[in-house]
């Protein structure tokens, strides 16, 4: 049993936004690499890690598309495409060309509730995109990481991890029936996986690792797979069709939904601490499965809290393993 899963009492709550919890902390001459960063939460969370002074880089798919929507914003814009494992690659080693150290990793980007398809290597899309392709990124710029003395690596993950643990034996939906939320919470499940093992794996070397719930955020592109009618019987939108905004609910602005991995990525409180599930802006407690609780409810403070099986630390380093064979890459090959 993971017993990691303390409040710190951050000071913030559900309602505080990403300017809230970065005020007073400066961030000239860091580097932060925000995957997601051209648009909803990974844009609001380049934007203030920009304002605090970082130096940050914003790997897009389509970097002109980036550029339209970073303008004015001074940062860095490079090509990366999570789906493939060339790109992935060869945006890391561009990277480790440059000889530049990486305090701050953001693993923002996503896809949710998309329908079933596969990339190249057969792999089932949300699994390889919000998993594989960000193991893959950190495990290539590991050295980057080391060279900072002092990384954070943050995973955005959901509590939508609620749905599903790890399906170890059918991580592709080769054997059952295709259900979009069941992959997008076994996606959710091994960001917060990746996270606890990395911290295992990292901290001799000063990386620590967190992952967290952004809040349910209607003014973004990641439910561009939902229509109006699914995200109105969820109870994010009214039936005129507006966002219903309700921070204790988890319903959040764009800013409140960036506060938290802004807030794992700089705040002093997580000194020392790491492979830690968080939510609101603090670590959630542990839930366990026989908690006589609605699982899609929150206590009074807004909080869902993590699923026990999500900071399983066997199930994390069964995790690790499994997605070194799938992407073909371990850090003993790179001599590390």
């Amino acid at each position: 049993m993971n017993t990691l899963q303390k409040p710190v009492g951050s000071g913030f709550t559900a309602a505080s936004t990403a300017e809230d919890v970065i005020r007073g902390i400066d961030l000239n001459g860091q580097v932060a690499i925000v995957t997601g960063g051209a648009s909803g939460l990974g844009l609001e969370t380049v934007r203030v890690l920009r304002d605090a002074g970082a130096h940050v880089i914003v790997p897009a798919r389509s970097p002109a598309k980036a550029a339209t929507a970073l303008a004015g914003l001074r940062v860095e814009i490079e090509t990366l495409d999570l789906l493939d494992p060339a790109s992935v690659d060869a945006f890391a080693d561009r990277f480790l060309a440059s000889g530049r150290a990486l305090p701050l990793l953001i693993n923002s980007a996503g896809v949710m509730a998309s329908p079933l398809t596969r990339d190249t290597r057969g792999y089932e899309s949300q699994f390889a995109t919000n998993h594989l392709g960000h193991f893959q990124l950190t495990q290539r710029l590991w050295p980057a990481l080391c060279q900072a003395q002092g990384a954070r690596v943050i995973s955005v993950s959901s509590r939508g991890h609620r749905y599903s643990s790890v399906v170890f034996d059918d991580l592709h939906f080769r054997h059952r029936e295709y259900e979009p939320w069941l992959a997008y919470g076994q996606s959710k499940t091994a960001n917060i996986l990746f996270a606890l093992e990395l911290d295992q794996r990292g901290r001799s070397e000063g990386i620590r690792a967190f992952s967290l719930h952004p809040g349910s955020i209607v003014a973004t592109e990641l439910g561009r797979h939902l229509p109006a009618g699914t995200l109105e019987k969820l109870g994010v939108i009214d039936s005129q069709g507006r966002p219903i905004l309700d921070p204790l609910r988890q319903l959040k602005t764009v800013s409140q939904g960036a506060s938290t991995a802004v807030w794992c990525a700089t705040s002093p409180k997580l000194a020392g601490l790491g492979g830690v599930y968080c939510e609101n802006n603090d670590i959630a407690v542990l839930v366990d499965d026989a908690t006589p609780r609605d699982p899609d409810g929150a206590d009074e403070k807004g909080n869902y809290g993590v699923m026990a099986y999500a900071v399983d630390s066997e199930a994390a380093e069964q995790l690790w393993g499994v997605s070194e064979d799938l992407i073909g890459l371990q850090l003993r090959s790179l001599g590390f």
